[in-house]
């Protein structure tokens, strides 16, 4: 399988790079930085914002991966919202995967975001994240898409393969990055969840 993915360098971008080319699939890691990749990746500079290059790679891969996003460091985070938008309109046949934050998650009818408890320091981020997962639903029926929500703690860690699978509810409160590029990386081999979202975690 020929992937794509956008945010190929990131915490979670590089492990999904990794564990694709160690199933012997054949992957693209698309940054802004030219940062550096995983063994066996092939590495293009280039942005989801940008919808030339966007339609161009949609149309030579079986699977796009959205592995962004909002900037961190004082960047527009309607440039996230954007990159998302290019991607639905280009991906056209092309099978779309993206990597969700656990805000929107829901419990008891309500979303993580939305609660008291929920971190003040994240809930900008966490509302513009939960945020593409509105706009994936609204999404024309013939766009093929999955977003995988992780669980409230994501961190580097321990590849295990082993974890609880959930779809709108948590189903664990910590997730290594290793066993969500797992679940993600199953999830683009053999498609359980098409047009929704699904969850991992212990």
């Amino acid at each position: 399988m020929k992937i794509a993915i956008y945010g190929a360098s990131g915490m979670i971008g590089s492990r999904v790079a990794a564990e694709a080319v160690g199933r012997g699939h054949e992957v693209i890691g698309i940054t802004r930085s030219g940062g550096e990749q995983p063994a066996g990746v092939r590495a293009v500079v280039g942005s989801a914002n940008d919808a030339a290059s966007v339609k161009e790679i949609a149309s030579s891969v079986d699977v796009l991966v959205s592995a962004m996003g909002p900037s961190r460091t004082g960047g527009d985070p309607q440039e996230f919202v954007d990159a998302i938008d290019v991607l639905i309109a280009a991906a056209g046949g092309t099978r779309l995967l993206v990597v969700g934050g656990a805000g929107s998650l829901v419990v008891d009818g309500k979303r993580l975001v939305d609660g008291p408890e929920f971190p003040e320091i994240y809930k900008s981020e966490a509302l513009i994240v939960a945020g593409v997962l509105d706009t994936l639903r609204e999404a024309p029926s013939e766009l093929d898409w999955t977003l995988l929500s992780p669980a409230h703690v994501i961190e580097p860690g321990e590849r295990t393969g082993v974890f609880r699978l959930g779809l709108d509810e948590p189903v664990g409160h910590h997730i290594s990055a290793e066993d969500y590029a797992v679940a993600l990386v199953d999830e683009l081999e053999k498609p359980a969840h098409q047009r929704r979202r699904f969850t991992l975690g212990y």
